[in-house]
């Protein structure tokens, strides 16, 4: 069995003082892909040496995080998002999108930022991982406007409704499957089962977001497990079919 974890943060400072350890760990659980989205610049050497430290299980994003989208640095964050890019290779570009939780004063330039990264995207012909928070409409106007084959990826973190679900499907989107899935007030479980698995795929979001029975605690890649065993039992599927079947969506999204 190979589960793939679509979206964490390995380089994150919550896992300072076990990283390796916490990654060999999931590893030992049949989590064997780590699909890293960027931040900001001031994370890309640590996703680097991650990257260089375990070659055959992580997979590199390059993008612009929208709560670091700030006026008067967007721009050189931007131009360093395509400079990497044009560098080297990666498997998607994100995470992009916007973010109305933390600030909606800059929306306009959040806007700017996920539709220049969507045509990045489309340049290098690299699939997209969108971040939502309070901006289903504002997302999906950006999205209409960039609508096309060349459009394709994964809403991560998906917490919409069922026809939010089918217009991001729509747009050329698997949904990111996570921790929500196994919340009580998540909601996301109730119309699940109307949506084809072949268009789900699995994250953790680590160290955020952690599933039931750690919520409230600190995230591990591992704890994708307990996201496949929700899925299981919504699709009436052994956890290694689930696990079969996420991954292969996830190579159809990244190419590997």
């Amino acid at each position: 069995m190979i589960l793939t974890d679509t979206h964490t943060h390995l380089y994150s400072e919550e896992f300072a003082d076990d990283r390796n350890e916490m990654i060999l760990r999931a590893i030992d659980q049949s989590v064997k892909r780590f699909f890293i989205p960027a931040i900001d610049s001031g994370y890309t050497d640590a996703m680097y040496d991650l990257e260089k430290q375990f070659p055959e299980n992580i997979f590199l994003m390059m993008g612009l995080h929208p709560t670091y989208v700030k006026p008067d640095t967007f721009e050189a964050e931007l131009r360093h998002v395509e400079t990497e890019l044009a560098k080297r290779k990666f498997y998607a570009v994100g995470e992009i999108g916007i973010d109305l939780y933390w600030d909606k004063t800059t929306l306009d330039i959040q806007k700017i930022a996920f539709k220049r990264q969507i045509q990045l995207a489309k340049k290098y012909q690299l699939p997209i991982n969108i971040h939502c928070r309070d901006a289903f409409d504002e997302i999906f106007e950006v999205l209409e406007t960039e609508r096309s084959p060349e459009l394709f990826g994964i809403f991560h973190c998906f917490t919409g409704t069922h026809e939010q679900a089918l217009q991001a499907i729509s747009l050329g989107m698997k949904l990111g499957i996570g921790g929500v899935v196994t919340f009580k007030n998540g909601k996301i479980d109730q119309f699940l089962h109307q949506i084809d698995l072949k268009h789900l795929v699995l994250e953790t979001d680590a160290p955020y977001l952690a599933p039931v029975p750690f919520r409230g605690k600190r995230n591990e890649s591992g704890y994708v497990v307990n996201v496949a065993q929700k899925l299981s039992e919504i699709y009436q599927l052994p956890v290694t079919e689930i696990a079969r079947l996420t991954t292969e969506n996830s190579k159809q999204v990244f190419g590997i």
